[in-house]
């Protein structure tokens, strides 16, 4: 299915959950909703659904217009963050049921299929009190998968699992939906999430959309200051930064040669390092920022070492586990292709090395 949202917006009473946007998902293929909570995720994808009609603006499927289409006359499959199955149907119930309505043949062959790609066949008799979070949550993706809807709106499905599972469900959505059968939708607040499961994003933010592209291009080039703080976990480092010929100087007066254009022609910008772009060797052509520590987090294989250095506070995220204690004296290294540089209006003027092509 072609979903277009054609200017639509969302407004109840004097309060604006979407502002005016444009959007039209790839069909066949995956885009993530990117953005905190309260960006404007759920209200956007029930717009999609048809459980609420815009304020303004057009929503149509194929070209055709659906904006006043109920729910329940649309070929849409819905997962939630909650665990939403029927209490008093066994699983292979759960899963037959849009089978049935739809009055499809070979329905135990198409259900015991549906749940060996969930890994759940071994469930099928018991009811969903009996299960786990992680195995309902299973059986909420086989029904919608079973209804084969052009449409699969996925609204947090993962956040209510425990880490481990998440990973695990996450790996295989993409090969679920691999087949290019349906268009589909899924909102997360993690920027990881959003690169792992590739496809495209579209970033919001309080009920804007700010951008839309294939997940790596917008990652690596966010086209202004407010992409780059979403599209960041942690968040972006950022810096007060001033431009110089031939590039730019960072606050304690570390300076970095770097091309920038001209912008508004302020002397005035913002400079950005993801946490991932500091080192803890020297080496040649990286800038040094001596500090001290200020906490040290070890997270899995990943340690992010929270430094006040000469041109502020800064967040680093260090491969392997390395141990601080406060005021421990460190000194981090960058390269200056790694940095960003954003205008007054907070626009990209320069992509870090990553983005740069």
């Amino acid at each position: 299915m072609q979903l277009t949202l054609d200017q639509i917006a969302l407004q109840a009473g004097s309060q604006t959950h979407l502002y005016p946007m444009s959007l039209a998902p790839v069909p066949g293929a995956m885009t993530v909703l990117l953005g905190a909570t309260q960006a404007g995720k759920t209200s956007l994808m029930r717009i999609m659904a048809g459980l609420d009609r815009p304020t303004e603006g057009r929503v149509l499927a194929d070209g055709i217009d659906v904006t006043g289409v109920p729910v329940r006359r649309r070929n849409v499959a819905m997962v939630y963050q909650q665990f939403i199955n029927y209490p008093s149907m066994s699983v292979y119930d759960n899963i037959a049921s849009p089978l049935k309505l739809r009055g499809a043949a070979d329905i135990a062959v198409r259900v015991q299929a549906m749940a060996a790609r969930l890994h759940i066949e071994h469930l099928l008799k018991r009811y969903p009190a009996e299960l786990s979070g992680g195995q309902q949550q299973r059986v909420a993706l086989a029904r919608a998968l079973a209804k084969e809807a052009p449409l699969v709106l996925l609204d947090e499905p993962l956040v209510n699992l425990d880490y481990k599972l998440r990973e695990e469900l996450r790996d295989e959505l993409a090969g679920l939906f691999a087949d290019g059968g349906a268009t589909v939708v899924y909102a997360t607040t993690e920027p990881a999430e959003a690169l792992l499961l590739g496809g495209h994003t579209a970033v919001m933010d309080a009920g804007e959309l700010l951008q839309y592209g294939p997940a790596a291009q917008v990652f690596h080039r966010p086209a202004s200051l407010r992409v780059a703080q979403a599209f960041s976990d942690p968040p972006m480092n950022l810096f007060a930064a001033q431009r110089q010929p031939g590039g730019l100087v960072l606050p304690g007066g570390v300076a970095a040669a770097r091309t920038l254009p001209e912008g508004d022609g302020a002397a005035a910008i913002t400079a950005g390092l993801r946490a991932g772009a500091f080192h803890l060797a020297p080496a040649a052509g990286r800038l040094a920022l001596p500090g001290t520590a200020k906490l040290a987090e070890i997270s899995g294989s990943d340690t992010y070492v929270h430094a006040m250095t000469i041109a502020g506070l800064v967040v680093a995220q260090l491969p392997g586990v390395h141990r601080y204690r406060l005021e421990d004296p460190l000194t981090l290294y960058f390269d200056p292709g790694s940095l960003y540089a954003f205008d007054a209006g907070g626009r990209l003027l320069a992509a870090g090395s990553a983005g740069a092509a």
